[in-house]
């Protein structure tokens, strides 16, 4: 066999280059990354990348392997490639490590950093503005210092959430990959946390629980079901109205869980959420009304919490909401019978 047809047993796109400047020879994963056989083109017209043309040619002048950066697009979505440039005699060969996860995954990172960052930074100036205050015009002004003490209050308040929020983040990232083994009586869990609710809530909140005569059962992290019914209820009272509906329906199948499970869900009767916004509610630190969400002492991370806690149990969130019309969101849930 051919040396050069070899590379087609290789997964990662591969391209070689001639002494002629010419494309020699490129697999089946180039050519799909490529979108066409450049056999036969020059280098410089098959590749175009001015960082990798000059890895190219810096290489074929003095044999000392580089690597760069290779910018594809794979279905209209941008894909960042990590190329390794080496030299083989008279030979130039490149391979192309797909890195788009990677880079993806350090931009995340970034971004979270950054909205933390800035989540903070308000309730810490806020909280510091207070401190010069009192410590200045209002030294001896008892009415004012009452009053700033109690926005500091707040703000430390808003600060408290949101590391406790990011600190169940975390720890329901670390476990989602282990799926609960316990047995959760979660008819019983979300009567208990809709009257524990209602009895801490205030005097204008009313939360209605309805439910199937017989109780259900299920695998899951008490817990974190008890969290991610607590979330949404508050989210709905918060963004919604002081009226909120809780449903637990009977078992049923799922077609979006291939299989048997049951439907909790936490309907109010607010305002509504555009259709624009609904896909990405889980996101991290979103928000349709950042100002309100701040006011009502929201952090940005519930619904994300809540994903992850469902995405360890593997079962789904829908959203349902019309402007004008309230919001429903739907915890579908995975019931296995008792023996498992």
């Amino acid at each position: 066999m051919n040396p050069l047809q070899m590379i087609n047993a290789l997964v990662l796109p591969v391209i070689v280059i001639g002494a002629d400047e010419r494309i020699l020879a490129m697999n089946d994963a180039a050519q799909a990354m490529l979108g066409a056989d450049g056999t036969g083109l020059h280098y410089i017209t098959a590749l175009r990348q001015p960082a990798l043309l000059d890895a190219i040619e810096a290489v074929r002048g003095d044999g000392t392997a580089r690597a760069t950066r290779y910018l594809g697009d794979s279905h209209g979505t941008e894909t960042t490639y990590q190329v390794h440039v080496a030299r083989a005699q008279d030979l130039v060969v490149l391979s192309f490590e797909n890195t788009t996860a990677i880079a993806a995954a350090g931009q995340m990172r970034r971004d979270f950093v950054a909205n933390v960052s800035h989540e903070m930074r308000t309730p810490l100036t806020a909280i510091s503005g207070f401190v010069e205050t009192l410590r200045g015009p209002a030294k001896d002004d008892a009415a004012a210092r009452e009053r700033f003490l109690g926005m500091m209050q707040q703000e430390a308040g808003r600060l408290q959430r949101l590391v406790d929020d990011l600190l169940s983040l975390s720890r329901v990232e670390d476990s989602e990959r282990n799926r609960p083994q316990t047995r959760v009586n979660l008819t019983e869990l979300c009567r208990r946390t809709v009257a524990d609710l209602s009895q801490h809530g205030a005097d204008s909140r009313t939360l209605a629980f309805a439910a199937p005569d017989d109780d259900i059962t299920l695998q899951g992290d008490a817990d974190q079901l008890r969290q991610v019914l607590v979330n949404l209820i508050e989210n709905a009272v918060k963004y919604g109205s002081p009226h909120v509906d809780i449903t637990l329906l009977a078992p049923r199948h799922e077609a979006r869980l291939r299989g048997t499970g049951v439907r909790l869900a936490v309907r109010d009767q607010g305002a509504g959420i555009e259709s624009h916004h609904i896909a990405r509610l889980t996101e991290r630190f979103y928000r349709v009304d950042s100002h309100r969400a701040r006011d009502v002492g929201g952090t940005g991370l519930g619904l994300a919490i809540v994903k992850h806690i469902l995405n360890r149990h593997r079962g789904r969130l829908v959203i349902d909401s019309e402007p004008g019309q309230g919001s429903v969101f739907t915890v579908i849930l995975p019931v296995s019978s008792p023996d498992l």
